[in-house]
């Protein structure tokens, strides 16, 4: 029994958030400020002929103008395709082609409006299908010379910056096998991150040539290593601070503006220069979630156990895809979701359109494939006579099952969740709807995750004891809203058997805080816990062998708790924790050891690439986290609109360090996931947002919150710190999909295609609009026949 371990702690940053006294970027101010401005581009892709700055230039107020020419090296994480200005062409509308600092956003204002730009606009490509075409206009004609890691696979000459293969089996002789056979196609559109705190981000450039950033993001290191190509710094010369975060959800993961201000912070010398972006400015200059086309072709047995499946997905990338292509990664290795199938193809391609840059999103890209899957499943499922969640059941992963990429998986809790959903949504009873012109219906959706992240990306922590008893925990993880600070602590306190009041933790400044790659891929309580438990258990080693030496005896007989070195043995010899921090006293007055530091890093063991061609491997990923959801629904027959009247949600997290805040992530999940179902939808035209506010974009509020049961499932994962995996992702995978299958539940109408609006779903009821599928026996031996084509509705 745990004694900080698996009890709901609250939060350590709690009080400081509701009393409003976190300070986020934006809040700072620093004397001699100079605040940033940039010049957008509208068109959705053309060439720059002429950027005439003089205007600006000669406006009073002003004191520094830069364009892309001082900004001229390429970045990315995964593939290096994108300047932080527009150089020779712009690819999407509000791509930033120029920047000003001057003494106040006013002023900045004015002479944005006064740098002149000569363009000659190009067709530009709004689909993946239509960039993908062999006439269709290259947006990135240098492909073939950009940066890239080994995982990933470009196509120099095309629109196509990933193409990711799984190779399973035999395909062609499973669907030979099968005795029915079905194809489907969905599609998910565009949707923004929307965090409360908008991107906001701080430069200073000393004359010693060290440069300071304050950045709004959530992977500081990251940033600093993108900053030391783009800028030719070493990194010792850059120092990253990344205060409170308002919320990320994905879109603060990579460089957004640290590399307009830098530039502007260096004509500027020892004067900071601050960029906030606009609410409208945020909704088209950052992240958004990559647009997602799925065709689907499934083959089955009679006793619904599927033995074949080939799918597509066609990834809607944007203007720059230098995150996107790992999302493209995750789509294949995921392809099938939770589900052993024996044969499988799969290809996944990342592909470079003329829209908002595509990126990291909650869920990275298992929201998207899941929609698709968990849809496709309850149509066969219903085709075949079987109810929803029996089929689930008879295909789901069980103990050694094997992943699309032949990974075994063993500690496999997907059965439970199932299980669990099933029995809290009360699935099979019929719920009385509250009008005669209302209608009720049940779905489920089941997913699985795991990180998406380089086989051997590091964690580390640092922690010192202090001389009263208490101790500082240092990481660079970054609490974005998820609780991590909370969790760290927990799990530090829990080796130290120190309290989580008298440790307090330091993060986000690559400084002073420890190495850690990225706060993303729902990796923090598994890497970055395993890297503070270390720490904290090196820490104890030091200790105990302090002690040793103190009490005069073995350091195997001895162990911490609370706040002291005891002894097994003899309970009433012991020694304080904080007259051991600074080292040992000895009776001669000298000293042995001196400061206790603990020092914790972390990689997650024997995770390896796949094989290029098949995309097969024994381990490549680190952990699968996997959940269920089932969902009641009420419709409006005379409106369309659809309440979301109770979701059941189970999650098997291996070891929960925090109860309370882990039911509060799978809740904000469902909630998310809920917006994205029925509201969320980046409207585009030609490439330009048309709703790039939050009148026009519809998020979820109080009023569309459902009632939520949710259980949480132990099945521990042998890896992580205490078993525990990650759940902050997984959490709105399955909502949308579970949504789908209710309408098709309560009305007999198949939606295939985000949002499940109240408009759309109230034209297809009045037109009869829904995807209408039949399965047909499987004429063995004759290519193809037998076979049902749907497409999007």
């Amino acid at each position: 029994m745990y004694k900080y371990v698996g009890h709901d702690i609250k939060r350590v940053d709690g009080l400081e958030k509701v009393t409003g006294y976190a300070k986020y970027v934006d809040d700072i101010k620093m004397a001699g400020m100079l605040y940033a401005k940039i010049k957008k581009s509208p068109y959705a892709h053309a060439k720059i002929l002429k950027v005439d700055v003089s205007k600006a230039m000669a406006l009073e107020g002003v004191k520094a103008v830069i364009t892309g020419a001082d900004v001229p090296n390429r970045v990315g994480l995964y593939l290096e395709d994108k300047t932080f200005l527009a150089t020779d062409k712009v690819r999407f509308v509000g791509e930033a082609v120029a920047a000003v600092a001057a003494i106040s956003e006013e002023i900045a204002e004015e002479a944005i409006e006064l740098i002149e730009v000569e363009y000659e606009e190009l067709p530009g490509v709004f689909n993946a299908m239509d960039a993908i075409k062999h006439d269709a206009p290259l947006i990135h004609e240098d492909l073939g010379s950009y940066k890239y890691g080994p995982i990933f696979f470009p196509k120099p000459g095309t629109n196509i910056s990933n193409h990711y293969k799984i190779r399973k089996g035999d395909v062609d002789k499973g669907f030979a096998e099968a005795d029915y056979i079905m194809e489907n196609e969905f599609y998910v559109p565009h949707i923004q991150h929307a965090p409360i705190e908008n991107h906001s981000v701080i430069a200073l450039t000393e004359p010693s040539g060290k440069l300071t950033v304050w950045s709004a993001c959530q992977s500081p290191y990251a940033v600093r290593k993108a900053l030391s190509v783009a800028f030719d710094l070493p990194l010792h010369k850059i120092r990253v601070i990344a205060p409170t975060v308002g919320g990320g959800f994905g879109g603060k993961a990579g460089t957004t503006l640290e590399g307009i201000t830098i530039p502007l912070s260096k004509k500027c010398m020892g004067r900071p220069v601050k960029l906030t972006y606009t609410r409208e400015e945020d909704m088209v200059g950052s992240f958004v979630r990559q647009g997602c086309l799925a065709r689907i072709k499934t083959g089955v047995k009679k006793d619904g156990g599927i033995v074949a499946e080939e799918n597509t997905f066609y990834w809607e990338g944007g203007a720059y895809t230098e995150y996107g292509v790992n999302i493209a990664r995750a789509g294949g290795y995921a392809s099938t979701g939770p589900y052993d199938i024996p044969n499988v193809k799969a290809d996944s391609y990342c592909v470079y359109t003329n829209q908002p840059v595509g990126g990291p999103y909650r869920g990275f890209g298992m929201s998207e494939i899941h929609f698709a899957i968990e849809q496709n499943l309850d149509m066969i499922a219903i085709q075949m006579g079987i109810d929803p969640v029996e089929f689930r059941k008879i295909n789901a992963i069980k103990e050694g099952g094997h992943t699309v990429t032949s990974q075994q998986l063993y500690n496999v809790g997907i059965t439970k969740c199932i299980e669990a959903v099933e029995k809290d949504i009360e699935w099979g009873k019929a719920n009385k709807a509250s009008a005669p012109n209302k209608l009720r219906g049940k779905g489920i959706a089941c997913m699985y995750k795991a990180p998406s992240q380089p086989n051997n990306v590091a964690s580390s922590a640092i922690i010192k004891i202090n001389e009263d008893g208490t101790a500082n925990l240092m990481v660079t993880a970054m609490d974005i809203g998820q609780g991590s600070d909370t969790v760290l602590t927990q799990i530090a306190a829990e080796v130290l058997t120190i309290p989580v009041e008298k440790i307090s933790i330091i993060s986000g400044d690559t400084d002073v805080t420890p190495y850690e790659w990225q706060t993303v891929a729902s990796r923090i309580t598994y890497c970055a816990g395993n890297a503070v438990k270390k720490a904290a258990e090196d820490a104890k080693e030091q200790l105990l062998k302090l002690g040793s030496i103190g009490l005069g005896l073995p350091a195997e007989y001895l162990k911490l708790e609370d706040g002291y070195v005891v002894s097994a043995v003899y309970p009433d010899r012991k020694k304080s924790i904080a007259s051991l921090a600074l080292g040992l006293e000895m009776a001669d007055g000298s000293g042995v050891h001196g400061p206790i530091i603990g020092r914790g890093s972390f990689i997650p063991p024997n995770v390896r690439n796949t094989d290029k061609e098949t995309g097969q491997g024994e381990k490549p990923v680190a952990f699968w986290t996997f959940g269920a959801q089932a969902v009641e629904i009420e419709i409006d027959m005379e409106t369309g609109q659809i309440e979301v009247i109770k979701v059941a949600a189970a999650y098997d997290v291996g070891k929960v360090i925090n109860p309370q805040l882990c039911r509060g992530q799978i809740e904000g999940g469902i909630v998310q996931g809920i917006g994205s179902a029925l509201l969320e939808h980046q409207i585009m035209e030609n490439g330009k947002v048309k709703n790039p506010n939050f009148v026009d974009y519809k998020i979820p509020a109080v009023r569309d919150v459902p009632e939520m049961v949710v259980r949480i499932i132990e099945v521990p994962e042998v890896t992580g710190p205490y078993g525990a995996r990650g759940v902050g992702e997984p959490a709105m995978v399955p909502t949308a999909p579970a949504i789908a299958n209710a309408i098709y539940d309560a009305l007999g109408i198949r939606i295939n295609s985000l949002p499940l609006s109240a408009e759309k779903v109230l034209d297809a009821i009045k037109n009869n609009k829904s995807v209408s599928c039949k399965m047909v026996q499987n004429n063995k031996g004759e290519d193809g026949e037998g076979q049902v084509k749907c497409g999007i509705n």
